[in-house]
């Protein structure tokens, strides 16, 4: 047994680590991804949800950011709201295409907050260029990387519509 102290205080006992969270970064570094999905015209708006999970299975409750969507003009109603049966699911390709094939692995060599790259994946979809904006922003949010930044800007139980004129945050009903 280690003798450690707190404040000065000494520590007796067994410590147990915990898991670390992932690195946080700030804002800046997701703002040029988003700005690249909010500049691209054939993408009408786009989301994701963020929550703390009220039961998850013994494991702990913790916060997180992810399931980010889009929807393309097209994709929107005569009241500009989305349908939900249209919208593109970025990280299983819905409607707008996909990657095939390949794995999830982690990534040592990135350092950066985003561990995990797609390894031996084929694209198969109408406008890759698209997608891949798309995916760099789903990617970045799932990280868990923004997860502070994003808690503070929209809160919790939250399902975020982002739009270039706005930004609406709607109470987010879950399990």
């Amino acid at each position: 047994m280690t003798t450690t102290s707190f404040l000065g205080i000494p520590i007796d006992g067994d410590i147990v680590r915990a898991e670390r969270k992932v690195r946080q970064r700030p804002l800046e570094d997701l703002a040029p991804l988003m700005q690249a999905v909010l500049d691209d015209d054939g993408i009408a708006c786009f989301g994701w949800r963020q929550y703390t999970p009220y039961f998850n299975d013994g494991e702990p409750c913790v916060f997180s950011a992810h399931g980010v969507w889009a929807a393309r003009p097209e994709d929107l109603d005569e009241n500009g709201e989305r349908d939900r049966d249209a919208e593109l699911d970025v990280d299983y390709g819905g409607h707008h295409g996909s990657y095939e094939g390949g794995e999830w692995v982690n990534n040592p060599e990135t350092g950066d907050g985003l561990p995990y790259v797609r390894v031996g994946a084929r694209y198969v979809g109408p406008d890759k260029a698209r997608y891949d904006r798309l995916l760099a922003v789903n990617d970045a949010i799932d990280s868990g990387a923004f997860d502070d930044v994003l808690l503070d800007a929209f809160g919790d139980h939250a399902e975020i519509t982002v739009k270039r004129d706005g930004i609406t945050v709607e109470f987010y009903e879950h399990d």
